[in-house]
């Protein structure tokens, strides 16, 4: 059985995994209504299930590859509490198949990845784009998308322009050209596409 924690700090631990990134601790406050105690975040670093910057301002959390396997551990052997529901029991009993099911095969960590990286791509975008429909080379997005492999990158792109809000083109200035864009170039309908806009939804 995994060391116990606070329900504070198991939500603290769930967030990190699902944002699989950095995260401010006002961001996990604000958009996850978690407030970490420093006792519990010591607490938890202390374990090596995370790591907090605390010479910054405001303090930045990552979830550690041991708190991730302790989450995991946590969710299939964890109980709720007496006062829970039967829909909620179900729910967990659902939650407990499917991990151990995705663990057994290998693809939890897949699993956890997919869709956040569409979401990566978006926040990395809105951070590095100076107004609305603002075109972004490719080589200033790809190093920003915490070491996903270019081809996994590729799929999602692919995927994204297919919902007609994002647009990937080529840059027609070909001169301008840097080895990194060529690099970070996407090939499409046997073209490199340099650049990539996303419209607001």
């Amino acid at each position: 059985m995994p060391e116990q924690y606070s329900t504070n700090a198991r939500a603290a631990l769930l967030a990190l995994v699902l944002a699989n990134r950095d995260m401010l601790n006002t961001e996990l406050v604000k958009d996850h209504k978690v407030r970490l105690s420093p006792a519990e975040r010591d607490r938890l670093n202390a374990a090596g299930l995370l790591k907090s910057s605390t010479n910054v301002r405001p303090y930045v959390h990552r979830i550690t590859d041991e708190g991730i396997g302790w989450c995991m551990t946590d969710l299939v052997r964890s109980e709720l509490p007496s006062r829970s529901g039967p829909q909620a029991r179900q729910q967990l009993d659902l939650l407990r198949r499917l991990v151990l099911f995705l663990r057994r095969r290998g693809l939890l960590a897949e699993a956890l990845r997919s869709g956040y990286l569409e979401s990566l791509i978006r926040g990395v975008y809105a951070e590095l784009s100076v107004g609305t429909q603002d075109w972004i080379r490719l080589a200033r997005l790809r190093p920003k998308l915490n070491g996903a492999g270019k081809d996994e990158v590729d799929a999602v792109l692919v995927e994204m322009a297919k919902t007609n809000t994002v647009h990937l083109a080529p840059d027609s200035n070909r001169k301008v050209l840097t080895h990194a864009d060529h690099d970070a170039a996407i090939r499409v309908g046997g073209e490199d596409k340099h650049l990539i806009v996303i419209e607001e939804s």
